[in-house]
């Protein structure tokens, strides 16, 4: 099983409008991490900033731009894609896996149309996403879980994750150890009720 645990940092919530800064990832291959990413990008419509998205960030405009080409990183992405995945072959793609995955999925799609080629990521991921804030549904339902919100820095601080939130690496790591504590928990709930 090939998993992409993977976040990304934005100039805003709009895929269509705003722009990704910051992708990290983590490639996970039959349970071993096999490669860590931590790219950075600067934005092509710098007029569509939010200063909310630089808030949360805590990015300069200034720093922003010292970072690659958008089409620079495009390339590094397609290399890093292609060297786990045969997107010819429909049985060999990434698991995708984040917290609010389809966030960050909706974000890559238009960043790859745009900067990379325009038929998308489907040939190198399929459509079964693994995401923390749904585990954390089924983990509630069954009663393993209370907490006042599905926020990933809440959620780190009920499992003991550390977690500098909202720089893209750290918030995928801790992503990345949440999802299998919940996959952990579930199971230890499926042992349970088989006894």
């Amino acid at each position: 099983m090939k998993i992409l645990y993977f976040d990304t940092e934005t100039t805003g919530t709009d895929p269509n409008l705003h722009e990704i800064v910051q992708f990290a990832a983590i490639i996970e291959i039959n349970g071993k991490v096999v490669e860590e990413v931590d790219w950075r990008c600067r934005p092509t419509r710098w007029e569509t900033i939010s200063p909310e998205a630089l808030q949360v960030t805590g990015l300069t405009l200034d720093e922003l731009a010292t970072y690659d080409h958008p089409i620079d990183m495009g390339k590094k992405l397609k290399a890093l894609f292609n060297k786990y995945i045969n997107k010819f072959d429909k049985a060999d793609k990434f698991y995708p896996a984040g917290h609010n995955v389809g966030f960050d999925l909706d974000f890559l799609q238009v960043f790859w149309k745009k900067h990379i080629d325009k038929y998308g990521t489907g040939s190198y991921q399929n459509w079964r996403a693994l995401d923390s804030r749904v585990f954390c549904n089924f983990l509630a339902a069954a009663g393993r879980l209370n907490v006042r919100d599905i926020k990933l820095s809440t959620l780190c601080q009920q499992f003991g994750i550390e977690i500098d939130a909202h720089d893209a690496l750290s918030d995928i790591r801790a992503t990345r150890q949440l999802i299998q504590q919940m996959l952990g928990a579930l199971a230890y709930q499926k042992k349970e009720e088989e006894k």
